[in-house]
């Protein structure tokens, strides 16, 4: 298909000799074709725990305990499903020195495929609970899975590098916008995307540059927990990537369903909630997933409510 194949130019290239250290190449085919004719769908998860009181769920169970059937086919009905996967997949056991640490069984990935999930974002405050082992472990069981990691590497330029969802034509950048507890900023060493906020920037503004028609959707690890509104820090920062060229911004790490804007006609979705977690506080259960529909013409972002349930989220209307 015309439309989702490579189409950034040679010439385009040479004008830019940074962008090859920006952009590198996909995991996934250089052309894809979306399975709704011209609109590729992709869904954009909260926070996804394998662990405390999930676990429970998925050894009295498995994976259908948390994700109802409704849900799944919703899941699977996308092109691209990407969930913040809010603890390491690893059997490595090096906690970290912090209040909550966290770990998931990495045999729950293959689970999380199997229900419709293409991407984990890792660029987040608990990737790190198992220490830089536990990470790159993480890293490599969810290839193993199937699914591809996003904001995590072996250093943190290559952690911090976009994703072609489609190339020449999707992009996806994950960050990172918390400290981390007991966690020795070393960039030259397996790392999340922390990287610092102007370099963000830039790698938007890249992209934009190379081909003003791509649609570059920014995923952020931020804000305040258990807060309904965004912090003013973050809506100069939304509104600084919008005007770099972002289309899309999807936040997390809350644990709560904030406040949504549009910028410039941009959407910015500052925290979607939490998606499979154990927390039962009524503001702790009220979340969406974000729905992208990109066609030749435009990308269309909606919020599909959803109401969490004993660990499991279920969706609040119809999706159609």
């Amino acid at each position: 298909m015309k439309y989702f194949a490579t189409h950034i130019l040679a010439g385009m290239l040479s004008t830019l000799p940074a962008l090859m250290s920006i952009v590198y190449t996909p995991a996934l085919p250089h052309s894809y074709t979306p399975k709704n004719c011209d609109t590729l769908t992709i869904l954009f998860t909260g926070d996804i725990l394998l662990d405390r009181g999930v676990r429970h769920y998925l050894e009295h169970g498995g994976m259908h305990r948390v994700i109802p059937d409704e849900t799944a086919d919703f899941l699977r009905s996308a092109d691209f499903v990407v969930g913040n996967l809010e603890c390491p997949a690893t059997t490595i056991h090096a906690p970290a020195f912090k209040r909550f640490v966290f770990r998931g069984e990495p045999e729950w990935l293959d689970s999380l495929r199997a229900y419709g999930f293409t991407h984990l974002n890792l660029a987040n405050n608990h990737s790190v609970d198992q220490g830089r082992q536990g990470l790159r472990d993480t890293r490599l069981n969810i290839f193993k899975a199937g699914l591809i990691p996003i904001g995590a590497d072996s250093t943190m330029q290559a952690a911090s590098i976009p994703l072609p969802l489609v190339e020449g034509r999707v992009y996806l950048l994950a960050s990172n916008r918390l400290p981390l507890e007991s966690f020795a900023y070393l960039p030259d060493r397996e790392s999340v995307s922390q990287e610092p906020f102007d370099s963000l920037l830039n790698r938007v503004k890249a992209i934009k540059m190379a081909d003003s028609t791509a649609v570059v959707i920014v995923n952020l690890h931020w804000g305040a927990e258990h807060t309904l509104r965004p912090l003013p820090q973050q809506r100069l920062e939304a509104h600084a990537l919008i005007d770099a060229g972002a289309d899309v911004i999807i936040g997390h790490h809350t644990h709560t369903l904030q406040t949504t804007e549009t910028y410039r006609g941009k959407p910015i979705f500052y925290s979607i909630g939490n998606f499979i977690f154990d927390q039962q506080k009524p503001l702790n259960t009220r979340a969406c997933i974000v729905r992208l529909r990109i066609t030749p013409e435009k990308t269309v972002a909606d919020a599909i409510p959803v109401r969490i349930d004993h660990c499991a989220p279920h969706i609040m209307l119809r999706t159609n």
